[in-house]
C-alpha cells in the first residue's frame, strides 16, 4: 500500500536578516513543527532545505525554499516533479496580511493577493488550486506594507507566537486526518490568542 505523500512548503526568505520577520511565517511554522516532532532540515535539495515527517500513515516532505520569496515556485515545482505529485498534494504555509495576528486559516485555491511567494508558485505551476495555511500578520497601521511584511515580529507578538503556531499545527493534523472541510469548520473562525 502506497502512503499518501504531500509537499508542505513554508515560505520565507533565507538568511539571518529575515529570520524573525513577518514574511517568514512559513519558515517559522516549519521550524516549530520540526522542533515538536524532532525533525531535521539537514537535506539540501530542490533549491531548499528539506525534512520529512511521517504522520498518521502520511508522508510529508517539509520544504523551506532558499530561492528568496519571489522565486518560491522554482523550488516547489522541483519537489512536485521529483515526487511525481499533483498540485492537490501541495500545502503552502505563508503570512497573510488580511488576517489579524492570532488567526490561522486554511483555504483551497484563490488569488495571490499581492503575495510574491504565492504569485511565483501560481506562475510556475500555472494553477492556483493548492491548499494554503495562512498565518495572520495583520496590516500595518501606517499603510507601509513592505516595511510591515519585512519588519521583525514585535516582542508582544513573539510572546503569543507559540500558541498561534501550535494552533496552526493542530489545524494541519486535523486536516490530514479528517479532511480540509472539517479542519476549516473547527478552526477558521478561531483566534488562538483568546482563551
Amino acid at each position: 500500500m502506497s502512503i499518501n505523500t504531500y509537499i508542505v512548503a513554508g515560505l520565507g526568505n533565507p538568511g539571518p536578516t529575515y529570520q524573525w520577520t513577518r514574511h517568514n511565517a512559513g519558515f517559522i511554522f516549519l521550524d516549530h513543527l520540526a522542533q515538536q516532532e524532532n525533525i531535521s532540515f539537514s537535506k539540501k535539495t530542490f533549491s531548499g532545505f528539506c525534512g520529512e515527517w511521517n504522520f498518521a500513515g502520511i508522508r510529508l516532505i517539509l520544504l523551506k525554499p532558499q530561492t528568496f520569496m519571489n522565486l518560491s515556485g522554482n523550488s516547489i515545482i522541483q519537489a512536485l516533479q521529483f515526487h511525481k505529485l499533483q498540485i492537490s498534494n501541495l500545502i503552502v504555509i505563508h503570512d497573510e496580511l488580511d488576517l489579524p495576528f492570532g488567526t490561522v486559516r486554511l483555504k483551497l485555491g484563490g488569488g495571490h493577493g499581492g503575495h510574491n511567494g504565492l504569485r511565483s508558485i501560481m506562475e510556475t505551476l500555472g494553477k492556483s488550486d493548492f491548499t494554503r495555511l495562512r498565518i495572520g500578520i495583520g496590516k500595518s497601521p501606517y499603510g507601509d506594507t513592505t516595511s510591515h511584511v519585512l519588519g521583525k515580529i514585535p516582542p508582544d507578538q513573539l510572546e503569543g507566537l507559540p500558541r498561534v503556531l501550535g494552533g496552526g499545527l493542530e489545524m494541519l493534523t486535523v486536516m490530514l486526518k479528517e479532511g480540509l472541510p472539517k479542519s476549516m469548520s473547527l478552526y477558521n473562525n478561531k483566534n488562538f490568542l483568546e482563551g
